[in-house]
Parts: C-alpha cells; sequence; structure tokens
C-alpha cells in the first residue's frame, strides 16, 4: 500500500518506508499519528503502536525486536530496534521447491564457444599468478604488452588481465583457506571468459604452481603456460619469458569469434553492495524477476553473502530441491556463527554504516531484501566458495558479504557475467566478467548516472513494475552478454578487485 510518501509492503507489516525526505510533523496515509521527527527517504516509520520487544515486521517478516515502546509516526532505527540473536524463525526444508515452467523458444546471445564446452562473454588473456610475490611481475608482463603493442596483432583478444592478490604464502598447506585458494586460482584458469592463461609464481611460495597444475590439462584447448620467477633467473628473465609465451597464447585466443549460444550457457552471480531502504523494493526484485526468467531459459543463476542472508535463510531452505540441499545451507550458517564468533565479532556487525544511513537496521531486514534477489526459482543445490558450479538453475555459493571477494568466488565458480544492485552507489567491475550496475533509487542513479547501467528507482517513482523492469534487465544481459560494454567495462574498472578469501592464520 502506498501513500504517496510511503509505502507498505505487506499488510501486517507494523512499518512503512518513506519514499522521500519527509520534515516532522507530515501527516501520513496509514499512519495514526504526525511524525514526530523528520525521516530521511528509505527509513521506516511505526504505523501502529509496538511494544517493548514486540516484534517489528517488514516484508511480512521479523526484522527484528522494538527496544522500548514505539508510537505510530516515529522512526523506527537504531536507536529503537535491535535483534535478538536468539529468535530466528523454524526452518522448513524442500516444502515450496515448485519447479517453473519453461520457456519455450530458444534464446540466443553472441558467445565465445570453448573446447570444454563452456560459452564465455569475453575474451581476455589472463596473467594469474600464484602468491603475492609474483604479481609486480605479472603487472610488469601486461604493461610490457601494453608498450610494444603486442596486442595488436591480435584483434579477437579484448585485452590481458594480470590477476594478483595478497596471499598464497604465509599460510598453511592443508587448512579450509589453502582450498579456498586453490579452488580460486584453478576455477579462474578454466573460466571461459580466458581465451587463455599465464601462470606465475616465484616458486617457493606455499601455493606452488606445480600443484595447481600437477600433470592434468587444465584447458582442453591448450592456452595455458606456466613458469616461476625464480626458475626463469629473475624479473627481466620472466618478462621476457612471459611476452615470448604470451603470443603463443595470444595466437591461440585470437581464433575465437562470438557465435550465437544458447541464453542456458550464461550463469550470472548475484550480488548488492551500498545496500539501502529501497534496495529490497526495487532493484533486488527486478533483479529476481530477471533471475527467473533466466532460470526458466535453463540458465543458472548463483546468489551468495552468506553474512548477509542470515535471517533470511529459512526463505531458501523452503525452496531446496531436497532436503539435504537445505541442510547444506545450514551447514554454512552454522559455521559463520562460528567464524564470526571465534573473531571476536557477531552476525549483526553487518549492516554497515553506509547501509544504516540508507535506513536498514539490523542484518534481518538487509537480508530479507537480499534474498530477493533469487527470485522463486528452486534452490538446486549449494556450493563452496569458488567450487564449480556444475548444477543449472538457482544454486548458492556460500562466501563473505564483502563483495570484491564474494564477486571473486563467484566468478571462479563460472559466472560469466555479474549484476550488482546498489543503493548508495557502488563502483567497481570484475575482469574477466562483465558487471551491470543496477540503481535502486533514481536520486542516486542521476548523481552517479556514469557508473550505473539501469536505473530500478522508477519502480517507485514512475510506477514500473517489478515484472517489465526485470524484463527489461533480461534484455540488457543479453546484449551485455554479446558484448555490449557496461560502464564499469568503460571506466576499465576490474584491475583491482581480485580478492581471494582468506580464511585461516597468515603466518
Amino acid at each position: 500500500m502506498s501513500g504517496g510518501d510511503v509505502l507498505k509492503l505487506q499488510a501486517k507489516d507494523n512499518v512503512v518506508i518513506a519514499l522521500r525526505a519527509l520534515p516532522a510533523g507530515s501527516e501520513l496515509q496509514g499512519v495514526a499519528e504526525p511524525l514526530s521527527a523528520a525521516v530521511m527517504q528509505g527509513h521506516k516509520i511505526a504505523c501502529s503502536t509496538i511494544a517493548a520487544g514486540e516484534d517489528v515486521l517488514r516484508y511480512g517478516q521479523i526484522i527484528g525486536q522494538a527496544k522500548v515502546l514505539i508510537k505510530p509516526g516515529e522512526h523506527v532505527h537504531t536507536h529503537n530496534l535491535g535483534m535478538d540473536a536468539h529468535n530466528l524463525q523454524d526452518y522448513e526444508f524442500a516444502t515450496q521447491k515448485d519447479a517453473l515452467e519453461p520457456i519455450a523458444g530458444q534464446r540466443t546471445f553472441d558467445g565465445y564457444h570453448r573446447a570444454d564446452g563452456k560459452v564465455g562473454t569475453r575474451n581476455y588473456v589472463g596473467i594469474l599468478t600464484s602468491v603475492n610475490c609474483s604479481g609486480s611481475v605479472a603487472r610488469f608482463i601486461a604493461e610490457a604488452v601494453e608498450k610494444t603493442g603486442l596486442l595488436d596483432e591480435f584483434p579477437n583478444v579484448d585485452g590481458v588481465v594480470p590477476i594478483v592478490h595478497g596471499t598464497g604464502c604465509g599460510m598453511s598447506g592443508e587448512n579450509e583457506g589453502y582450498a579456498a585458494l586453490f579452488r580460486t586460482l584453478s576455477g579462474y584458469a578454466q573460466h571461459p571468459n580466458f581465451g587463455g592463461i599465464l601462470l606465475i609464481g616465484l616458486g617457493c611460495e606455499v601455493m606452488q604452481v606445480s600443484d595447481l597444475v600437477g600433470g592434468r590439462s587444465i584447458r582442453a584447448d591448450g592456452a595455458l603456460r606456466y613458469m616461476t620467477i625464480q626458475h626463469e633467473g629473475g624479473t627481466r628473465k620472466t618478462i621476457e619469458k612471459g611476452l615470448e609465451e604470451l603470443r603463443g597464447i595470444f595466437e591461440i585466443a585470437n581464433r575465437a569469434t562470438r557465435s550465437p549460444a544458447p541464453v542456458s550457457e550464461i550463469t550470472i552471480g548475484m550480488q548488492c553492495g551500498g545496500s539501502d531502504g529501497y534496495s529490497g523494493i526495487t532493484a533486488n526484485p527486478a533483479l529476481g524477476f530477471a533471475s527467473d526468467l533466466l532460470v526458466r531459459h535453463g540458465g543458472t543463476t548463483i546468489l551468495s553473502e552468506t553474512s548477509e542472508v542470515y535471517g533470511a535463510e529459512h526463505l531458501l531452505t523452503r525452496r531446496a530441491q531436497s532436503v539435504e540441499v537445505g541442510k547444506k545451507l545450514i551447514e554454512r550458517i552454522h559455521w559463520w556463527e562460528d567464524y564470526t564468533a571465534r573473531n571476536g565479532g557477531e552476525m549483526d556487525n553487518n549492516p554497515s554504516p553506509g547501509n544504516k544511513r540508507g535506513g536498514l537496521t539490523t542484518i534481518l531486514e538487509k537480508s530479507l531484501g537480499a534474498v530477493a534477489k533469487g527470485g522463486t526459482a528452486p534452490l538446486a543445490d549449494v556450493y563452496q566458495f569458488a567450487e564449480i558450479v556444475d548444477k543449472k538453475g538457482f544454486v548458492f555459493m556460500d562466501s563473505p558479504g564483502f563483495d570484491p571477494c564474494s564477486v571473486t568466488g563467484q566468478v571462479a565458480s563460472g559466472s560469466n557475467l555479474i549484476i550488482f544492485t546498489t543503493g548508495r552507489g557502488s563502483v567497481s567491475g570484475y575482469k574477466p566478467t562483465p558487471c551491470i550496475k543496477l540503481a535502486t533509487n533514481s536520486e542516486m542513479y542521476a548523481r552517479m548516472s556514469g557508473d550505473m547501467d539501469l536505473n530500478c528507482g522508477d519502480i517507485v517513482t514512475e510506477g514500473i513494475s517489478i515484472e517489465a523492469k526485470g524484463e527489461e534487465l533480461f534484455e540488457l544481459l543479453i546484449r551485455v552478454a554479446s558484448g555490449e560494454q557496461t560502464k564499469s567495462e568503460e571506466l576499465g574498472f576490474g584491475g583491482a578487485e581480485f580478492v581471494p578469501w582468506q580464511i585461516g592464520a597468515v603466518m
């Protein structure tokens, strides 16, 4: 129910959402008393009396409990809304797993068909590093490619991307942190948006190049070369050898050209960052509708950020294909509860200060809006961070809520397209995978239109339906998968956002 100035999302909600900045004394439809103090856009207002300790409801779901008596017309936020960590919902498993109706007729996009059967949306060559110690040399090689004009000979190659990071050594060679990094590097080495890979190590690190290669055929096209700086004889000799090896890789990658592929070969990593009070009303549900459309066409969508579905996971367990799949998600939730506790944190340390300025108060509220990105499709499976996704449909991949890290895992898992919703205004890109940015509100879109690909704020300001916006996004993602550049690509983002998840002690 909307009264022009406020929006009530579900009939049983006891808060409404401010659709613009409202001054004190404003009289609002569905709110018995005038506004007691000024409230910013996206923030919550009590529409009925809420007793101390009583549940506060948004989306028809619990987002926390009142710390004190809250009267109609009062601002509801951090000063009077808290969260009882022991008052989360009961779980049900596989009770709402009805399959979506497939869409007849094959939609296609123009992609790069790889030897292993996967299809890329871009055709980069990557310089992948096993350890931070080889990061500078990887960048030196990429700079040498630029200076020499070597890529001018290979017009079908989109560019060369140094994939550098801050780990790979000073770690155990056996724990879950090592396993996560191994999956991440292996996933990038096999990614369909890379037409070839040059893998560089220092030589003495924990994450050994020989272990990554392991005598196996990582790429079916043979477009992978590897070396260590110590074996080659230092920096200059490694740069020279790297350029020599890259020429051979470029020759293989340059043979690839775009040709039609079914949209079922698109895998989308779905993200939200810099969220606000509009995220769960506009961009996230629009992305959810587009996610369902892609799943109905046989494609794959990946929801992640485990710490940002906390408190809404019960909605996902109900959609699990099986009890076993639902329990896999809850196992990850319990792991996160332990992980945060042993590191002196708690799950409600999220939302961030920016989220709170945008109107979000508790992790329950943020999570309920974030889960909307996943639409209504059944949950086909749950994967570890950076684990290769081998099932079609809607899936979940475990990750932190830190966006660059979460996207890194999704790309390693096989995402050849990222869709990112933001309310405060996030700027980032994720080579080799293009990133579509969705603005949750029209004001931010107007202010940062140079970074945003699609405005979803018009769902509120212009009355555009979520379905129509989701269909608009679906057509945009097909165009981007076929080569249309996103704003982050035009700006050159993607060189600093590779962030593997560092789990465990740094030694």
